[in-house]
């Protein structure tokens, strides 16, 4: 009885290439069979601060030194976040921010205290010296879907310490909301606009309220 010989082992390596390009080509076309081409495609949405006209006043003579915003983790992505039911938490399919909240939070932060002239001078973290110390938290983030067409909801921390004695000069938690135009991201994207100004001046408004005294 003649006995089939098994491959060389020159035979199977060359088999391998082949092998595996197959399963490359199978795993591409599941792919591209799961894709629904009548989706509609990501929307990309820019957070903004209205702003607001101030008087002219002359600066505090303090250097302020803003870190940059936190964020609780789940808001921590360029996912547009809603919610539907009471504990709950989704993101928009076909919706992001072009950057992260905590981010954008704080370049619009820096841009309205630059533009409102509240201290001497504004400056990031890092090893630069001054005399206050702001650090903020964005703990809410979301669209509150639950009563169409909902509102957009912000909660923010804010810490202030004196750098000189390592005192807290001030803490408060900021909320804003506003209800939103429609039911969908770009309504959710006005919302949170006009819900971000707010809460920008309110916070410049407590700052500019906190005591200077050493």
């Amino acid at each position: 009885m003649t006995r089939t010989s098994p491959l060389k082992p020159s035979m199977r390596r060359a088999m391998l290439p082949a092998a595996a390009l197959f399963v490359a080509l199978a795993l591409s076309a599941c792919i591209n069979l799961g894709v629904d081409k009548d989706a509609p495609p990501v929307t990309h949405f820019v957070l903004e601060d209205l702003g607001r006209t101030v008087p002219a006043h002359t600066p505090r003579p303090l250097t302020l030194v803003v870190l940059d915003t936190q964020v609780s983790a789940f808001y921590d992505t360029d996912g547009m976040a809603y919610s539907d039911q009471a504990g709950t938490r989704s993101y928009y399919k076909y919706a992001r921010w072009t950057e992260r909240p905590g981010r954008r939070f704080t370049e619009l932060l820096n841009l309205r205290l630059g533009r409102e002239n509240l201290f001497a001078a504004v400056v990031g973290g890092g090893e630069v010296r001054g005399d206050w110390l702001l650090e903020t938290e964005l703990l809410e983030f979301y669209h509150d879907a639950a009563s169409p067409p909902g509102k957009a909801r912000m909660l923010l921390r804010a810490d202030v310490v004196d750098l000189a004695t390592r005192k807290l000069v001030g803490h408060k938690l900021f909320s804003a909301s506003a209800d939103l135009s429609s039911y969908d991201a770009a309504g959710a994207h006005e919302g949170f606009t006009r819900a971000t100004t707010q809460l920008l001046s309110d916070l410049i408004d407590w700052l500019g309220a906190l005591p200077a005294e050493r």
